[in-house]
């Protein structure tokens, strides 16, 4: 919408451009289209959606494969319920197993399982293909570190170090 067509009011919206409307567009086009390109191809090698894929990379670069789970919501950026079902899913495929935390008597590690391991280093090659091809193939090496930053300041921005934010893995 442009403001011509909302009327004036003192309270007035900062309505976008027309080149940012058009950027905002280009951007949920190409992440929607993305992470659906990640998923097929993750389902398709690997049978296992972007996300569990991501968490279960977390777990393989942590000391011991394994992780508390809430740091794993943390960085993999999901609610608290949406990682235990994703932990479920992976434990039941024997991929995962959960632990409690002897540091925590409320906590729960997860931890990487060897076949969970060996299902990852089977994912990863193709996986890594699918990200260079569908994104870095496309890529000047200046545009590589422009998105970088770009990316990195839209983090930033949205999570916020006060204890009152809304971020998904406070939920």
């Amino acid at each position: 919408m442009n403001t011509a067509s909302m009327g004036d009011s003192e309270s007035e919206p900062r309505w976008l451009t027309e080149e940012e409307q058009r950027v905002w567009r280009s951007y949920l086009h190409a992440t929607t289209l993305f992470e659906d390109h990640l998923d097929r191809q993750l389902q398709r090698d690997a049978g296992m959606p972007h996300i569990y894929y991501g968490l279960l990379v977390q777990l393989s670069q942590a000391p011991r494969r394994r992780r508390r789970m809430t740091e794993l919501a943390i960085d993999a950026k999901i609610t608290r319920s949406r990682l235990s079902h994703a932990i479920a899913r992976l434990e039941k495929n024997g991929w995962v197993r959960r632990e409690d935390c002897p540091s925590d008597r409320r906590g729960q590690n997860a931890v990487l399982t060897d076949e969970g391991f060996e299902v990852l280093k089977r994912a990863a090659p193709g996986h890594v293909e699918a990200v260079r091809q569908a994104m870095f193939d496309r890529l000047t090496s200046e545009q590589v570190r422009q998105l970088g930053e770009i990316m990195q300041l839209m983090a930033e921005g949205l999570q916020p170090q006060d204890t009152g934010a809304d971020l998904p893995w406070l939920r």
